[in-house]
């Protein structure tokens, strides 16, 4: 082979490197996450899982940067952004997307889900898949991945409270999300709606006397240093979607797609395991931390009739009309 062949092969061969490794360059990317809660929480703990497991499906080639305790915005602000393409992913308490995709609503609407199981038929079986479709449509984000988070227990700082009747005096911070206000208001409370980001400082300064959270957020959060009691009222059942802006996943290739619903698929799996696996070490180690935790009164009886009679039949047609509830009972076996 003459030295000038060669020489012309060699050149081909380093232009052919020098475009691969420059088209390595432009098409991977670094995605941005924001999470609604600190780290320690399951929303941290599966936003994590997919995070890794991305990076693995895209041979390491793509990352995403994860930004938590709402350092992107509050948890509606990034559904807005996520919309409108400017925030690629986002972590964050169903009840926040809720307004956004009213018929979400039905996996929010008290006393429905009775526990994880509950939840995971629903969230991975045909109600879920609508859901998705519906959220999609409605806010121009979609689900893809699901964090179980236990259910909202009530704290507060003042009192033990077994009895609706004991809610009289408490100024609870709820989120701003209608149905849980509603419940509120069905027990004869006067909830104050507050963001996220704003209700530590708001319980640290007795602003607000009590909030309710899962265990877990409870434990995350640290709101055993601003709150002594807590009530097991398991009203709602909270599920943290993972979003991703629809624009921008429209705008992935066909590999990188699948890459990201394959890791959905994966984390949500992975929650479900992290909850049977954290919640009884996380209430334990916040009554040592010296919070006192009290049953409803009467097995929830009184909670669950005026919480039930009064929300649901407010909320038939933004979930999608009674028949769409009954359904969803029905395939709880109910």
């Amino acid at each position: 082979m003459s030295f000038k062949r060669t020489k012309i092969i060699s050149t081909v061969l380093a232009a052919a490197v020098l475009l691969l490794t420059s088209n390595t360059m432009v098409t991977a990317k670094t995605y941005k996450m924001a999470i609604g809660d600190a780290q320690g929480g399951t929303q941290w703990a599966m936003a994590e899982k997919f995070t890794q497991l991305f990076h693995e499906k895209t041979d390491g080639k793509h990352r995403i940067s994860m930004f938590p305790n709402g350092q992107l915005g509050s948890e509606q602000d990034t559904i807005n952004d996520a919309s409108m393409g400017t925030l690629d992913f986002s972590t964050l308490a169903i009840n926040n997307l809720t307004p956004f995709s009213p018929s979400v609503g039905v996996l929010t609407l008290p006393y429905v889900i009775l526990g994880l199981d509950d939840a995971v038929t629903l969230t991975r079986g045909e109600v879920g898949k609508e859901l998705i479709a519906n959220t999609i449509r409605d806010s121009g984000v979609r689900i893809v991945a699901w964090a179980y988070s236990g259910f909202r227990v009530l704290t507060n700082s003042k009192k033990p409270v077994a009895n609706v009747a004991d809610l009289k005096g408490l100024i609870i911070r709820v989120p701003k999300n209608e149905i849980m206000i509603a419940c509120y208001k069905a027990w004869g409370s006067n909830p104050t709606p507050m963001a996220w980001s704003e209700t530590f400082t708001a319980l640290q300064q007795k602003v607000v006397d009590g909030q309710d959270n899962p265990f877990i957020t409870v434990s995350a959060m640290k709101f055993y240093e601003v709150q002594k009691y807590i009530t097991t009222i398991r009203y709602i059942f909270s599920l943290e979607p993972l979003i991703i802006s629809e624009s921008v996943f429209q705008d992935l290739k066909p590999e990188l797609q699948k890459a990201v619903l394959e890791a959905g698929q994966e984390a949500t799996l992975f929650s479900e395991q992290y909850l049977k696996n954290s919640e009884a070490a996380i209430m334990k180690d916040l009554q040592a931390k010296g919070m006192i935790i009290t049953a409803p009164a009467d097995d929830e009886k009184e909670w669950i009739e005026k919480a039930t009679t009064t929300v649901w039949p407010k909320y038939y047609k933004s979930i999608g009309g009674k028949d769409k509830l009954e359904s969803v009972l029905k395939i709880l076996g109910r």
